[in-house]
């Protein structure tokens, strides 16, 4: 079966933006769409049904096939419900887009544990928790696709996103990990770092460098990682603007210490640490 043709997938934040487009995309090329979206505000407050609905609206008057979810991916019990939608509808899940968002933004001096939390909860947490529902049927069909978003914040560091950078980043250390596990099962796991003009872009970028930055250009990503014929696992890309490119972890050679050393015998050797010259792709020592 080629592409993602009558594969059930979860997009969660599809009322809008990248999500919406992701979406619109998977149906146009047959997949079976479970549009999922709070319908909150972009900090994460509020709820309505108005988002998720117009796009399945939009979906369905393209020729598709899509139902809407209201559920919150921030607790187990919501991404519980939003699976249980796929599987009552469609019978399984084969993919889940793990996009679904929030905002709440400010210098780490002036960081609430709220607004570290309530970030962390939708996107490591609801990563976590949607993919986990998701899992089981992964395993049983011995097929799977999970796309986590990442973000440029989490990989390179953003001012005033510190509870952002270190949920976004998160998500690539779980990929990391579920690749591994999920090999043997054909479940394959990436992640992607849009860089798109949505509401949650709105006010973080130049206007001028926005309009260069339709969320458009980066569903076929999202639609290629998720389709049958993707093979990798566990890859990193930053995709937007009609650039796409990989994002990996390097090390170095570094020096060697034949006994403990020294804070003066590191010190010595420090630039030979750091220089990442002939650097080559990371791998777990203990893997």
């Amino acid at each position: 079966m080629p592409g993602v043709a009558d594969r059930v997938i979860v997009v969660t934040g599809a009322g809008g933006g990248l999500g919406r487009e992701y979406a619109m995309l998977l149906a146009r090329e047959g997949a079976l769409v479970v549009v999922n979206d709070l319908g909150g505000a972009r900090d994460g407050s509020g709820a309505g049904h108005s988002m998720a609905d117009a796009v399945v609206q939009e979906i369905r008057d393209a020729g598709g096939t899509a139902i809407a979810n209201y559920d919150s991916v921030a607790t187990e019990e919501g991404a519980a419900a939003l699976i249980k939608t796929a599987v009552d509808e469609f019978g399984t899940v084969h993919g889940v887009v793990n996009n679904a968002g929030i905002l709440r933004d400010g210098s780490f001096a002036k960081m609430t544990t709220e607004n570290w939390e309530s970030v962390q909860r939708v996107h490591l947490w609801g990563g976590y928790f949607v993919t986990r529902a998701a899992w089981p049927y992964f395993k049983e069909q011995n097929h799977g696709r999970v796309v986590m978003a990442t973000s440029t914040s989490g990989l390179f560091g953003n001012f005033g996103q510190a509870n952002y950078g270190a949920a976004k980043l998160g998500l690539v250390g779980l990929i990391n990990t579920l690749a591994i596990e999920g090999r043997k099962n054909d479940i394959l796991t990436n992640a992607v770092a849009p860089l798109a003009a949505t509401r949650m872009t709105a006010d973080i970028a130049p206007q001028e460098m926005l309009d260069q930055l339709p969320p458009a250009h980066v569903a076929g990503v999202v639609g290629y990682l998720m389709s049958d014929e993707c093979t990798d696992t566990a890859t990193v890309v930053v995709a937007g603007g009609g650039s796409v490119r990989r994002v990996a972890l390097f090390q170095n050679k570094g020096a060697h210490f034949a006994t403990p050393p020294s804070i003066d015998e590191v010190a010595a050797q420090w630039d030979l640490i750091t220089d990442m010259s002939g650097a080559e792709l990371g791998l777990n020592p203990l893997g």
